[in-house]
């Protein structure tokens, strides 16, 4: 199982990152250890000081897949969830800033917080799929995949091209506006279309 993951999808969220818009799909990965299932508490790394969430819509791939067509997305998936991309924010600019990868930043372990998955038929239209994030009892994040720059069946038929799905892989399509940083004893609640599907804390 693999997890792959989509930066800077949402035009808002570039903007509050002050990023430039790509000229094509930023893909990164993170391994397997830093899945985390069942709502598990976050416990926050003693080597970073500035851990943000950024929550998502995840995408969980039935079979096997290369090449695949936009037209033929759909039918390799068999659920939807949501996900926390956390980062480490400050090991990020450290790395931005010398010109290095900053794949720890994001790969760390326990940083891919992974709701239970609904079933593909309770989304009839991947680009009309709205979910949001809770710090706190506080709405923080207020997204639908609408106003994603490259649209699901685009994003698997991009990242096919180079890499080849497997089932069980898990495709993170990006965050929209709002992330910020997590403090130790910050709720951690994610809805997806109305349903409670993320609830933890950060430890």
């Amino acid at each position: 199982m693999k997890i792959l993951c989509v930066g800077r999808n949402y035009a808002k969220h570039i903007e509050e990152l002050k990023n430039e818009v790509p000229d094509e799909p930023i893909i990164f990965f993170k391994p397997d250890t830093a899945l985390v299932r069942n709502n598990r508490d976050f416990y926050y790394p003693e080597y970073s000081k500035e851990i943000h969430y950024e929550c998502e819509l995840v995408l969980r791939f039935a079979k096997e897949g290369k090449y695949i067509e936009e037209k033929f997305a759909r039918s390799y998936i068999d659920g939807i969830g949501l996900g926390i991309d956390f980062t480490a924010r400050d090991l990020q600019d450290k790395a931005k800033k010398n010109g290095l990868p900053w794949a720890l930043a994001k790969g760390f372990n326990d940083s891919a917080p992974v709701s239970d998955f609904l079933p593909l038929e309770d989304f009839p239209d991947f680009q009309n799929i709205q979910f949001c994030c809770h710090i706190n009892g506080e709405e923080r994040q207020n997204g639908n995949s609408s106003h994603m720059l490259w649209p699901v069946a685009n994003l698997i038929a991009y990242v096919s091209r180079f890499v080849t799905f497997k089932k069980g892989d898990m495709l993170f399509t990006g965050t929209p506006a709002g992330v910020g940083e997590v403090k130790v004893g910050d709720k951690i609640e994610g809805f997806l279309e109305g349903k409670k599907m993320l609830d933890f804390y950060v430890k």
